[in-house]
């Protein structure tokens, strides 16, 4: 039974910030985006990094979100000088960023109206048009502007904005993944999982050794998001496998999978 939708529904991930680039901070929020569009049927087709530069943050929001369905970003909402991802998002679609009401009576209601100082406020700025994302650990909202999602860039918070998230995204069908176990190195399998990858172009096939493992062992990967064919490939990897180890006499026991 196939499950392909007609219509790829597709995402970039932008992250913001000069620490990372740097090298001061390392990312932990790729395999949080990723983990979440494959459980949601979005294909995740770029990570992009940009510096806290207000005409790359823009160049960046407006190649990715016209590539595809979604963009979501990390990064650059907080209440210091260089988080101006809020102000680069508004200029890409050319609207004002004015104080929300809505944004400001989350922080009061959290810290006080005495506590909402002027930097805290910057967090209260979304841009015209933009509907709220929830952040149940700090108060202080992402925001949707188009089919752009802006969120924070510590990893709970953004997390969390990704729970709200999950209820009001269209997802697509969902990726399948399908692993055989050999005992062969890549390049003796290559050529056979080549002409498998040709016969089925709608999945995708890799294959993965496993570096300095005695004996040798790699594992060949067939993902798509079309039922049938991803268990017809797998089909036929296991066949191409199962030729190889035969004509190689190798058996692989249960420790070695």
């Amino acid at each position: 039974m196939s499950n392909a939708p007609s219509e790829p529904i597709t995402a970039a991930l932008l992250i913001i910030g000069d620490e990372i680039l740097s090298g001061r901070t390392r990312d932990k929020n790729i395999g949080t985006v990723a983990g979440f569009c494959g459980v949601m049927g979005i294909a995740l087709r770029e990570v992009r990094v940009v510096t806290d530069e207000m005409d790359a943050i823009i160049r960046a929001v407006n190649a990715l979100r016209a590539e595809n369905t979604y963009l979501f970003t990390t990064g650059g909402i907080g209440p210091t000088h260089d988080d101006i991802t809020a102000d680069a998002v508004s200029r890409a679609f050319g609207v004002e960023l004015p104080i929300n009401d809505e944004a400001r009576k989350i922080l009061e209601d959290r810290y006080g109206t005495v506590d909402v100082s002027p930097e805290r406020l910057r967090m209260a700025r979304i841009p015209v048009g933009a509907s709220l994302i929830n952040n149940s650990v700090s108060g202080a909202p992402g925001f949707i502007l188009g089919n752009v999602h802006v969120m924070a860039g510590v990893p709970k918070i953004m997390e969390a904005m990704l729970e709200d998230l999950a209820t009001r995204l269209k997802g697509g069908a969902k990726m399948l993944s399908r692993s055989v176990d050999c005992a062969v190195g890549e390049s003796t399998i290559a050529a056979g999982l080549g002409a498998i990858q040709e016969e089925f172009p709608q999945l995708k096939l890799g294959s993965y050794p496993q570096m300095g493992r005695q004996p040798i062992f790699t594992q060949l990967v067939i993902r798509g998001t079309d039922e049938t064919a991803v268990e017809a490939a797998t089909a036929r990897v296991r066949a191409l496998v199962d030729e190889m180890h035969e004509a190689k006499n190798i058996k692989l026991s249960k420790d070695q999978v």
